[in-house]
């Protein structure tokens, strides 16, 4: 999937989320995956503003974030339970406690609208960092779903070795990758420019600028690379800008304009073998569809299985923490509970 949400408007974002779905399940589709912070809107702003000019925006995006479980997640569960499809969606979560933390979160929902699986970015990266806190390594495990063994990594997790090899590690069978509308990075560059150290306007051209950052050759590679390592099926799902989300973050600002549309992503749906297998698809709006046969996996692990015969469990080990962070611990106490 390749959709814009209604840009910070949760409640409109989601109507619009039903009707996708609805046209996806209409099209025979049994999973339906939203791009990354789809509910309602990717921080782009953080890439492009200074941090005293984005106030108004970190606010909007606040109000229009969800908790986990909440009335949206029960919204959420309905559409999916209505459709009969599993649902993966990229959110906006806040902490319940306070409204100055959020998290980069995805969800997964089963057919039935249970919330199988739900997973905070390990690490927000770069200028992210200036809406989202880090997450965890709770989730961080394929969901069975009769056979699917459905697992989730959100943008740049997946160029993280070990989360990848985390999830193989326990199964995975089917990927999930969502990726954000755009991602700026050097600001200044025109196509063809050239540095200017001068003092005057600077114009930082190839290799340097953003002309050089292809944002959908660098999903299909870490998509590729992750399909003919665990040789598993890759579904990349991006969030997209519309023009409202554009024209209030860049204004009348051609630069800014110029840094959001320099790199967009592009979905895709990768084999075991890393080849595409339907997409690239680099529009504002779309659906991919694909048929999938994940048995496909089994004559390539014959030769290399990475989590199998073809590693040394006797060398190598992975330690991973699971356990969701709290900074409140209550425990009972001879005089009752205990707070630390």
């Amino acid at each position: 999937m390749a959709a814009a949400p209604v840009f910070l408007d949760l409640a409109a974002s989601l109507d619009k989320l039903d009707r996708l779905v609805g046209e996806a399940a209409a099209a025979g589709a049994q999973l339906v995956v939203f791009g990354e912070s789809f509910l309602a809107g990717f921080p782009i702003w953080n890439g492009v503003l200074a941090p005293i000019d984005q106030h108004g925006f970190h606010e909007r995006l606040t109000a229009s974030s969800l908790v986990v479980p909440g009335p949206e997640t029960e919204r959420l569960g309905e559409i999916a339970r209505a459709h009969r499809v599993v649902l993966s969606v990229g959110v906006n979560e806040r902490n319940p406690n306070t409204l100055g933390q959020l998290w980069n979160a995805n969800l997964i929902f089963d057919a039935t609208g249970v919330l199988v699986n739900h997973r905070r970015k390990l690490v927000a990266t770069w200028y992210e960092r200036l809406t989202w806190s880090h997450g965890d390594a709770h989730d961080l495990r394929p969901v069975e779903l009769d056979g699917w063994q459905l697992g989730a990594l959100i943008c740049g997790e997946n160029t993280n070795t070990l989360a990848r090899f985390t999830l193989l590690a326990q199964g995975e069978r089917l990927h999930i990758a969502t990726y954000p509308p755009a991602w700026p990075f050097d600001g200044r560059a025109e196509p063809g420019g050239s540095a200017r150290l001068d003092g005057g306007e600077p114009k930082l051209g190839p290799p340097h600028g953003p002309g050089d950052y292809d944002l959908a050759e660098n999903i299909r590679l870490r998509a590729a690379a992750h399909a003919f390592e665990g040789k598993v099926f890759v579904v990349v799902a991006t969030t997209t800008l519309d023009d409202v989300a554009l024209r209030e973050v860049a204004g009348d600002d051609a630069r800014i304009e110029r840094a959001l549309t320099a790199a967009e992503p592009a979905a895709m749906i990768l084999g075991p073998n890393g080849r595409l297998v339907a997409g690239p698809l680099q529009e504002r709006e779309g659906i991919l569809y694909a048929d999938v046969d994940l048995a496909s996996e089994v004559a390539a692990k014959q030769a290399h299985d990475i989590v199998g015969t073809y590693n040394r469990a006797d060398i190598f080990t992975l330690s991973v923490d699971t356990r969701r962070p709290s900074i409140l611990q209550e425990r009972d106490g001879p005089d009752g509970v205990e707070r630390l």
